[in-house]
C-alpha cells in the first residue's frame, strides 16, 4: 500500500531536537500513560499518569527529542472505593497508600495542565497514545472533572499510534498492536507497567512512525 508505506516519509524532514521557536500551527507531542484500578474513569481511579514531549511537527519537518527529559509522573488519591483486584495487580500500585501519599486529583491535573502549556507555548499540543481510546478516556474526564485549566489539548487534539501503525504498515487494526510491531519500530525499553517507563517507551516508537523505513513484508 504506497500511501500507508511512504505518506510520512516523504512528507517530513528529521530534525534533532526542538524547533528554535514553537509557534502557531506547530503540533507538539505528548506520549501519554496511565495506571488505574479498574475499566473506566468515575466509578474507578486513575492512580498515576505520566506525560512526556515527545517531538514537533510543523508540517514539513519532525523534531525528534535527543532524549526524553522533559517529563511529568504523578500518583493520585483514589476517588472513590470501587476496584477491580486484577488491574491493581497489573500495575503494583497501593491503593492504601496512595489515599496517604498520593496527590488530590485537582492539584494533580490542574498540574499537569499548566505543564503541557508551559512546554507548548503558543503551538497546538497534541496526545499522543498506543492505543488512545482507553489513556484518552481518562485523562480528558480527569481534566474536565478536576483542572481549574481544563483540558491542554481540547476535546480532540489526539494521536493514536495503533491507528497509524496500521496505516503505515498496510493491516488492519488488530494486527497493528505492540506484540505485532516489526523490530524497526519497536523501542529499545521493556513495557513495565509504569506510567513514566511506558509514556518513555511510547515516545520512542511514536518518533520512529517518522524516522524509520517500514519493512518491505
Amino acid at each position: 500500500m504506497v500511501l500507508g508505506q511512504h505518506i510520512i516519509r516523504e512528507q517530513a524532514k528529521i530534525s534533532q531536537g526542538r524547533p528554535k521557536n514553537f509557534g502557531r500551527g506547530v503540533d507538539v507531542y505528548f506520549s501519554a500513560d496511565i495506571e488505574t484500578d479498574g475499566p473506566i474513569p468515575g466509578p474507578y481511579s486513575m492512580l498515576s499518569f505520566a506525560l512526556v514531549y515527545a517531538g514537533a511537527y510543523d508540517g514539513t519537518t519532525f523534531y525528534k527529542p535527543n532524549e526524553y527529559s522533559d517529563r511529568f509522573y504523578v500518583e493520585l488519591q483514589p476517588i472513590s472505593e470501587e476496584f477491580e483486584e486484577d488491574a491493581l495487580r497489573v500495575n503494583g500500585l497501593d491503593r492504601t497508600a496512595l489515599a496517604r501519599r498520593g496527590l488530590p486529583p485537582s492539584e494533580a491535573m490542574t498540574a499537569a495542565a499548566q505543564w503541557v502549556r508551559e512546554i507548548a507555548g503558543v503551538s497546538e499540543p497534541v496526545f499522543v497514545a498506543y492505543p488512545l481510546s482507553f489513556d484518552w478516556s481518562w485523562l480528558y474526564w480527569y481534566f474536565v472533572r478536576f483542572s481549574q485549566e481544563k483540558s491542554p489539548f481540547g476535546y480532540s487534539k489526539c494521536f493514536d499510534i495503533k491507528t497509524a501503525i496500521a496505516l503505515r504498515l498496510g493491516r488492519t487494526i488488530g494486527d497493528a498492536g505492540r506484540q505485532n510491531l516489526p523490530a524497526a519500530f519497536q523501542s529499545g525499553l521493556s513495557h513495565t507497567h509504569h506510567a513514566l517507563d511506558d509514556a518513555i517507551e511510547q515516545a520512542e516508537i511514536f518518533a520512529k512512525l517518522f524516522t524509520e523505513e517500514p519493512p518491505l513484508v
